[in-house]
């Protein structure tokens, strides 16, 4: 794979206004995407644009509408919608593809651009690294549409309807009369979606940070805040709390308790109920290298098996289409039910949890506790510089040392994300006073090399 330049592991992301999230860029990009993703030389195309509710969200989307318009491309905007709702349209709508702005659960100064294809999935490295090629040599300058070949623009006024009716059809006969439900929406893409879906089902609803000002996104709120809806969920006295990040391809829940949930667990209790149904194709579950051994376990006890992928919902996805799975995620709560969506859909989760609960009787509290957890010490890091890890000696070092001792009864994982200036750091193994100092060991020898 050639090294990329613009392209992370969920599109390009950076902070706003800045190299490479600026006009000039997002321009390029939407000559690009019309130009590759129509066929050279075939005829007009349309694309679906959605946005999350960061105020560079609209200097964004003109960018790209104008790139798109001037190689003949039409747009379809639907607003600040989650990005599974584009994902949806692209489908519905026959479109060549669908672009989503939006830097998920980043602060509300950075923003991104990811692309959807015809088929409603996230593009393949090849696709993204024709796409990166195009942007940054004058290839396709001369390529321009002209009078009545231009494109145009208009906007789909029930996006959001359409959206809801599809996440509806995913639970068909649902009710949710009876039951309390806080809702956290980072101030974000799902402000509006997931409070109706609720509402129209039954629940009766706690809402907060629905109030989107464009720099309110993610603001000690939403899924990476944690401790927001579990304080919501104890004001409240909800039998389940539902947290979203910015764009709401996530989530987090949490139970009437209380206490927090992770994807771990959401993988557990969908994945168990699936093979019970019948509907776990492959009777197999994809997962990735961060979730937790655990997991492993308790879905092959139930006759079950778990596949791995590296970091990123888009290689959960791929893993998924090409083995023909039908559920999956990560530890973070993107999951991604293939009977119902092409990519992590935080509403359609959590409508699939809520049945779970609804149709067993139990309660989240009892239900999360068919995963038996392995200790995990988890760092992330911030870095000035992303250099190779085995260039680094003291952590080459030390991360043999831990390998050595965690002897086959555990692991460790050590990568830089692909969506921000970090270094992530995980070990697993059985006893936990261990992995943690170990961790801090490594953590120190990182931040002294590399540290911001």
């Amino acid at each position: 794979m050639a090294v990329r330049k613009l392209f992370g592991t969920d599109g390009i992301r950076g902070s706003a206004n800045c190299y490479p999230i600026t006009p000039e860029i997002a321009l390029k990009l939407g000559r690009a995407a019309g130009y590759l993703m129509r066929g050279k030389g075939e005829g007009r195309c349309r694309f679906v644009i959605g946005r999350d509710t960061r105020r560079s969200g609209g200097m964004l989307e003109s960018a790209l509408i104008a790139g798109l318009n001037s190689v003949g491309a039409d747009i379809l905007l639907t607003g600040v919608i989650p990005t599974p709702a584009v994902a949806c349209l692209v489908t519905e709508l026959s479109a060549a593809g669908g672009i989503v702005i939006s830097a998920s659960h980043n602060p509300a100064g950075d923003n991104g651009i990811k692309l959807f294809g015809a088929d409603g999935y996230k593009l393949d490295d090849s696709l993204e690294e024709r796409l990166e090629a195009l942007i940054l040599t004058d290839e396709i300058d001369n390529e321009r549409s002209l009078d009545l070949a231009l494109g145009i623009t208009s906007s789909i006024y029930d996006a959001a309807e359409r959206y809801g009716a599809m996440a509806k059809a995913s639970v068909p006969g649902m009710s949710l009369h009876g039951l309390n439900i806080a809702v956290d929406c980072a101030n974000g893409a799902s402000f509006q979606t997931t409070p109706q879906v609720l509402k129209d089902l039954g629940a009766t609803l706690f809402v907060f940070h629905a109030k989107p000002d464009g720099m309110n996104i993610n603001d000690q709120c939403g899924s990476t805040h944690p401790e927001e809806i579990s304080h919501l969920v104890r004001e409240t006295g909800a039998h389940i709390g539902i947290s979203h990040d910015g764009d709401a391809d996530r989530l987090l829940l949490c139970d009437e308790r209380g206490e927090v949930l992770d994807g771990d667990e959401l993988l557990a209790m969908t994945g168990l109920d699936a093979l019970r149904r019948g509907t776990l194709a492959g009777n197999t579950l994809v997962a990735t290298v961060m979730s937790n051994l655990g997991l492993d376990e308790v879905i092959a006890a139930a006759g079950g098996k778990v596949i791995r992928t590296a970091v990123g919902d888009r290689y959960v996805v791929e893993a998924m289409r090409a083995g023909n799975f039908s559920v999956g995620g990560e530890q973070s709560g993107h999951l991604i039910f293939r009977d119902h969506g092409t990519t992590g859909d935080g509403l359609i989760a959590a409508l699939q949890i809520i049945r779970i609960m609804t149709e067993s009787g139990k309660p989240l509290s009892e239900l999360r506790r068919v995963l038996k957890k392995y200790p995990q010490a988890q760092r992330n890091l911030h870095v000035k510089k992303k250099l190779p890890i085995d260039s680094l000696n003291e952590v080459s070092s030390l991360v043999s040392q831990t390998e050595s001792a965690l002897a086959g009864k555990g692991r460790l994982l050590l990568r830089y994300s692909g969506t921000e200036p970090k270094v992530r750091l995980l070990i697993e193994g059985a006893d936990e006073v261990m992995i943690n100092q170990w961790a801090d060991q490594i953590a120190a020898a990182l931040t002294a090399a590399i540290g911001a």
